[in-house]
């Protein structure tokens, strides 16, 4: 391995431990490592990097941009052991790919949706309790579906109501306090899973029928056909309302409710953000901008602040 190829090695085992997954991160710059060591180039510069990213012709601007910001991340952390570096400019490529616009779902999607989960083949398996309890949790406790599925049932502590978090986006735990309507449903799940464990203690608290752990693509497909059931998307859309939508139904329902309670929004956004298991503040402060009228009560609100200065 040449010592480029190492220091990439070492930079992304140094930022896994840090709580970065960098799976799409890590597959290009291996790959970019072999690019550098083919050309015998020991030293990044910005005409290398574009000549590699620029070498599948069907590759997408955004995709263009994706990777080289990649090798930009990598040379500017590599620039401090190798002055040489040359770190890409970031606005070389320009692209900024556009946010997924978000689905607000209403009270009455949700319940068709639950309502449609109870009525999943097999009529006397476990799988409708499945859905219809991860579906429900998802609605009201604003966590990523991985999260959900993820939960082992020693995670669930139905006796404090509180559930753990683990493995989350960027590596760190978090405790999630519960209403106690969410801990009555959980309580039912867990009683309905008994006959499907043969006597078995349970690993995960979302199962198949088997005792298994539910698998993502399953899960998706599963939504894809009730949300198809229900009206939210057509028979052969490929788009519509995501598993991830409702998360941001939980956030934007929580900043509403506090602005019509009168809450300081701005002091209590970094609670909203850890609850929801965000990495910066800012993160949370987008969906002020994906709720029209979310952004109508922070514009007035602060022409009110204006209005009262001397």
């Amino acid at each position: 391995m040449t010592p480029l190829g190492q220091a990439i090695q070492d930079y992304l085992a140094l930022r896994r431990r840090l709580g970065f997954k960098l799976r799409d991160a890590g597959l290009c710059l291996v790959k970019f490592a072999a690019f550098m060591e083919a050309r015998d180039a020991p030293h990044i510069t910005t005409a290398l990097a574009l000549e590699w990213i620029r070498q599948s012709p069907s590759v997408t601007p955004a995709t263009w941009a994706q990777r080289l910001g990649y090798v930009r991340g990598f040379a500017r952390h590599h620039a401090a052991s190798d002055p040489q570096t040359e770190v890409p400019p970031a606005g070389l490529l320009p692209f900024r790919p556009r946010r997924a616009r978000p689905y607000l779902y209403s009270d009455e999607d949700i319940a068709q949706l639950l309502r449609s989960a109870l009525d999943l083949p097999p009529a006397g398996g476990l799988r409708p309790w499945t859905y219809h309890t991860l579906l429900g949790l998802l609605s009201v406790a604003g966590l990523r579906v991985g999260e959900a599925i993820r939960l082992m049932d020693a995670d669930v502590d139905l006796q404090e109501g509180l559930l753990t978090i683990r493995g989350t986006k960027f590596g760190k735990s978090r405790l999630v306090p519960i209403h106690s309507s969410t801990l009555e449903v959980l309580q039912q799940y867990r009683a309905h899973r008994e006959p499907f464990l043969a006597g078995h203690a349970a690993s995960a608290f979302f199962i198949t029928g088997r005792g298994h752990h539910l698998d993502i693509g399953d899960v998706h497909r599963t939504f894809y056909r009730l949300s198809r059931q229900v009206g939210l998307r057509g028979a052969t859309a490929s788009h519509g309302p995501r598993l991830h939508d409702f998360r941001h139904r939980f956030a934007v329902q929580t900043l509403l409710r506090w602005y019509r309670s009168g809450e300081d929004v701005e002091r209590r956004l970094p609670v909203l953000s850890t609850y929801l298991g965000h990495a910066h503040v800012a993160d949370t402060y987008w969906y002020l901008s994906a709720c029209p009228e979310l952004m109508g009560l922070a514009v007035g609100r602060l022409e009110r602040r204006w209005g009262e200065l001397p």
